[in-house]
């Protein structure tokens, strides 16, 4: 292992992963913890640990110089910085971030996966569990539970009103439509574009634009807006939402 001098606190595990192994950087203050990730990790095919850091500050210098897919993120290093969540998705647009807590409750919940947060995890989540979530979400899931499904729609629709008029909805496009009906039926975007007879990336530069139109930054909100402004239609707002933890 080599230390990096210039970020004493960032330790460089594997810079050179195998071509489609799922890169990660481990974020924790206890390094008998990282200890431990790192030895589940390494029992996978498809996952390496590049490198890790002891703080929050480490952690930004971490992913400036290592490529990455997922973050494995102490919550406790989160504590004092509102910001910390945007600003690492602003080094490193691409990067999927997972939170481990030792507790949740309903506000902060909602405000991680609000800022960016792809999955929020227990600090005591089997083996099993943490490989398959990490897979998920490196694939562009959202990996998050009934309880936290209830939270974020609830808090959506009692903000919504006044973040959005239903009277300025902007227009969809058939094809648009069609997009947005498959990704709530929880569809991947090679599936959608297998469906829709176009490639992946033609889905991705729709998926954009869509965003855009209706302001939202993702899956779940873009689930939660059709819902709220009844761009969708469904029985039970709680299975829709759901898919996009699949």
């Amino acid at each position: 292992m080599d230390t990096l001098d210039d970020s004493p606190g960032v330790e460089a595990i594997d810079g050179h992963a195998k071509p489609g192994a799922i890169r990660i950087i481990l974020a924790d203050s206890q390094a008998i913890y990282r200890v431990g990730i790192r030895k589940i990790f390494a029992l996978e095919d498809d996952l390496r640990v590049v490198a890790q850091a002891d703080s929050l500050d480490n952690l930004r210098s971490a992913i400036e110089r290592y490529p990455t897919d997922v973050v494995l993120l102490e919550g406790a290093l989160l504590a004092g910085s509102a910001n910390a969540i945007p600003e690492l998705l602003r080094a490193a647009p691409d990067v999927k971030l997972i939170v481990q807590a030792v507790a949740t409750d309903e506000s902060h919940t909602v405000e991680l996966y609000r800022r960016g947060v792809r999955g929020i995890i227990s600090r005591s989540i089997s083996p099993d569990l943490l490989v398959r979530c990490v897979r998920r979400i490196a694939a562009g899931e959202t990996w998050i539970d009934n309880q936290s499904v209830t939270w974020v729609i609830e808090a959506y629709r009692a903000q919504a009103a006044s973040l959005v008029s239903p009277r300025s909805q902007p227009r969809l496009s058939p094809k648009e439509m069609s997009i947005i009906t498959c990704i709530t039926q929880g569809k991947r975007n090679k599936e959608i574009a297998f469906q829709l007879g176009t490639t992946e990336q033609v889905i991705k530069n729709y998926l954009r634009k869509i965003y855009d139109k209706l302001g939202v930054s993702d899956r779940l909100e873009l689930a939660l807006y059709c819902l709220h402004n009844k761009i969708i239609q469904s029985d039970a707002d709680e299975e829709v939402v759901a898919r996009m933890a699949r």
